[in-house]
């Protein structure tokens, strides 16, 4: 199986036409036949230019969804869209608190049909069969919505308890892996802005001060989302990428923090093969806490900032990884360095993508252009090509 080297976590820049065929849609300008031939022809651009960069991740950019999580929770049936919710059915420490809607669950969750198949279909159509390895598709957490509402996420007529609604729940996600594997797919990442709010020690005070113990809460997490990914096939790649959310450089990110207080355990209590760890900041902490990296587990080092057009120095970012494998050579298993890096396997323990999506939501952010985003992903590239000697 292809194991890429230089790697892009999932969201890219949205041309501006596809942008405003979007707005028409959304103002009952255009019809969705349009709209979607539009993100069509949209996806197949920047497939092509995602194969032309020569990277060995390919997705659609998600330009069918106008946030990283669309796609999966508002197709499910059983729940309700609330407009200009109370605040007082938000978790305090819940880093979105303020919006204008939001969703619980009133009855109980069924997924009527496939969810992400269609778009994985045209994916691989545009990208060709000879392709069909390199192609990823990304998806929003299960924790979503639990870790915005607590014990509002549903109504009481529609579950006893949070173990019948996570049963419920990973069922769904569990048949939707099943579905897009089915479709061809091999490689699929679950984006989870929640477990760094476990790193953060604000945000741990206020879960202690809402009577929540952060671990107990962790561990949750952790078994609903080895549930969700329980009988996954040996051949499919699992990734969970941990965001800290993809702000603007003059605001502050959702969560800040080193991984120390999380690592052990999510190295080696969950259950997936990759790990995507943002790492362009000094507020992402060290690298300390890759020495508890267990020798089947691999790390995407998100070293190069999708949150500024300012381009990385080549020579610090190779540094950086050259840094990472002495610690993972250093772990709680030794190995060699060039273990480490994994130079001479087919299983990789180290690769370099940009932190985040250039577009966790649909709009982006307007400091970093479409020409900026090709040339931060030339340089994961080239860097990745100097590091390993291939990509």
């Amino acid at each position: 199986m292809l194991i890429s080297r230089a790697e892009q976590i999932g969201s890219l820049k949205r041309p501006s036409v596809l942008l405003q065929k979007r707005l028409a849609f959304q103002q009952g300008k255009c019809s969705a036949e349009e709209m979607k031939a539009c993100e069509d022809e949209s996806i197949a651009a920047v497939v092509r230019m995602q194969l032309d960069l020569g990277l060995t991740t390919i997705t659609d950019g998600e330009y069918r969804r106008t946030i990283f999580y669309d796609g999966f929770f508002e197709h499910l049936e059983g729940l309700k869209v609330v407009h200009d919710p109370p605040q007082d059915i938000f978790q305090s420490f819940n880093f979105v608190r303020y919006m204008p809607t939001t969703r619980i669950f009133t009855g109980k969750l069924e997924r009527a049909g496939p969810l992400y198949g269609e778009a994985f279909d045209f994916l691989k159509k545009v990208a060709g069969p000879e392709n069909l390895e390199k192609l990823k598709h990304t998806m929003g957490s299960p924790e979503w919505y639990h870790f915005r509402h607590g014990k509002y996420t549903f109504e009481r007529t529609a579950y006893a308890n949070d173990d019948e609604y996570f049963e419920d729940l990973t069922k769904i996600y569990q048949d939707e892996i099943a579905d897009l594997y089915s479709r061809g797919c091999r490689r699929i990442q679950i984006d989870d802005p929640i477990l760094t709010c476990f790193c953060d020690e604000s945000y741990r005070q206020l879960m202690e001060q809402d009577g929540v113990d952060p671990e107990e809460l962790f561990g949750t997490y952790i078994r609903v989302l080895n549930g969700c990914i329980q009988h996954k096939p040996a051949d499919l790649i699992m990734g969970i990428h941990l965001c800290r959310g993809n702000v603007k450089p003059d605001r502050q990110p959702f969560t800040r923090g080193p991984y120390d207080r999380i690592a052990k355990r999510l190295f080696n209590d969950l259950n997936f093969d990759t790990y995507y760890l943002e790492y362009d900041t000094e507020q992402a902490g060290s690298f300390d806490p890759l020495r508890h990296l267990p020798p089947t587990k691999r790390v995407v080092l998100g070293l190069v900032s999708t949150k500024t057009p300012e381009l990385e120095d080549p020579g610090v970012v190779r540094g950086r990884i050259l840094e990472a494998a002495e610690v993972i050579a250093r772990g709680e298993i030794p190995r060699s360095v060039e273990e480490a890096l994994n130079q001479f396997s087919c299983c990789d323990r180290l690769s370099l993508s940009p932190q985040c999506g250039f577009a966790s939501h649909s709009a982006g952010f307007d400091v970093v252009t479409h020409e900026d985003m090709v040339k931060k992903l030339t340089l994961v590239r080239e860097v990745a090509q100097e590091v390993w000697g291939k990509v």
